[in-house]
C-alpha cells in the first residue's frame, strides 16, 4: 500500500492535462472579453453610420 501511495504521488502524467485546461480557461476568458468589447464597438459604429445616413449631410459623418 505504501508503494502505491508513493508511486501515485510521484506520477506527474496528469499535470499536463491540468495545465492545458488552465491555459484553455485563460484564453477562453480573453476571447469572451474581446468579443464583448468588439461587439459593443461595432454596434456603436453601425449606429453612427445609421445616423449619418439619416441626416444625409457630410458634416454629421465625422
Amino acid at each position: 500500500m505504501v508503494k502505491f501511495v508513493t508511486s501515485f504521488l510521484r506520477d506527474e502524467s496528469g499535470a499536463s492535462a491540468a495545465e492545458y485546461a488552465l491555459i484553455l480557461a485563460i484564453v477562453g476568458t480573453a476571447i469572451v472579453a474581446g468579443a464583448l468589447t468588439l461587439g459593443q464597438e461595432i454596434g456603436n459604429a453601425m449606429t453612427d453610420a445609421g445616423d449619418c445616413i439619416k441626416t444625409g449631410t457630410a458634416a454629421a459623418c465625422s
